[in-house]
């Protein structure tokens, strides 16, 4: 298992990336801001319009080290990275497979342990919080996650699939503003929303899943798969779709859980958001500097892996999965094992 690394997050406009040496060197207004040696990092994730010069740029593609750029409300752009690792052997396998029978198989794997890890946060909650929580509702939601984990197993085509997480998932978010334990006034969530978040709870979501994505693509690309082809999401020019796949079943684990905690513990501030004309949630800059903190200090804690029954840092997670999908596709494994949450 690899080391986990820094990713260094660039949240301030004014920021400029230079490469002195070996050093990435972060500058605002001519003056040195920060400096660290290249082989401590992973990644570098920038938001908004930060600028980087050419030399940098080459520093990181001959290292190894990716570039994410994502707008300002969280909204991934795109990478930049050096050679494709792996082979074109296993590429060809990813392609066919994709192509094939089996995508249906690796679709349902992927929406299974994601509908399984959303119920666990819904019956921690009951567990850890059940005189506070009206938990008829949840129960019930509960149950109904229970009959969507069988029905997608036998699901045969890929829109039903498809079909059965869209249910799932509304099923699941009907739920969540009942997991949220204070400050109900400010901290409510109306349903699944994006483009653009229309709610505090959204905003927060959709920032950390950003996040999460840059992390599973950055894994994807390590162990030599391609993030753009996917089984459960279909092709589209620009789009990760690989990425998406693989993280569907990190999101209930990894960011719903955090923001649920953030939220409960009163570590966020309603009054840092911005509201837009046309109803858009944004996210001010101290708060994305706690998520990104709040982030990095959840991604050092340990956790036992189910499958490969070893203790490893929960920000090398992505990759445990997708070191697991790459053995699959090449015919190491009999049956993709998705991380399932106990």
């Amino acid at each position: 298992m690899r080391k986990l690394l820094n990713t260094l997050y660039i949240t301030a406009p004014d920021s400029y990336l230079a490469r002195d040496g070996e050093n990435v060197v972060v500058r605002k207004e001519d003056q040195i801001a920060f400096r660290i040696p290249i082989h401590n990092l992973e990644s570098i994730i920038m938001f908004g319009y930060a600028g980087a010069s050419p030399s940098f740029m080459h520093l990181c593609m001959e290292r190894g080290v990716s570039v994410s750029f994502l707008q300002e409300n969280g909204k991934y752009l795109g990478s930049v990275v050096g050679n494709v690792k792996g082979n074109v052997l296993l590429r060809r396998r990813q392609y066919r497979m994709a192509d094939g029978p089996e995508a249906v198989t690796l679709a349902s794997r992927f929406v299974f342990a994601k509908i399984a890890n959303s119920r666990t946060v819904l019956r921690r909650a009951l567990r850890d919080h059940e005189e506070s929580i009206m938990s008829e509702n949840v129960v019930r939601s509960s149950d109904f996650l229970k009959r969507y984990m069988r029905r997608v197993l036998a699901s045969a085509t890929l829109d039903d699939v498809r079909g059965v997480e869209g249910d799932a998932a509304r099923r699941y978010f009907s739920s969540f503003n009942e997991l949220i334990l204070t400050d109900k006034e400010h901290f409510c969530m109306r349903g699944r929303n994006r483009r653009p978040p229309l709610d505090r709870v959204n905003a927060m979501l959709s920032f950390l899943y950003a996040l999460l994505r840059t992390d599973v693509q950055s894994a994807l690309e390590t162990v030599g798969l391609d993030p753009a082809v996917g089984f459960l999401h279909r092709d589209r020019p620009g789009r990760q779709s690989l990425a998406l796949d693989l993280m569907e079943e990190l999101r209930g684990y990894m960011v719903d859980r955090l923001v649920l905690s953030l939220i409960n513990r009163k570590q966020i501030n309603p009054k840092d958001f911005l509201f837009k004309e046309n109803g858009a949630v944004l996210l001010k800059p101290d708060l994305k500097k706690e998520l990104i903190a709040s982030w990095q200090k959840r991604k050092h804690e340990e956790i036992r892996h189910p499958f490969l029954k070893e203790k490893i840092a929960l920000g090398l997670l992505p990759y445990a999965q997708a070191l697991l999908l790459a053995r699959y596709i090449r015919g190491d494994l009999d049956d993709y094992p998705p991380f399932l949450w106990k």
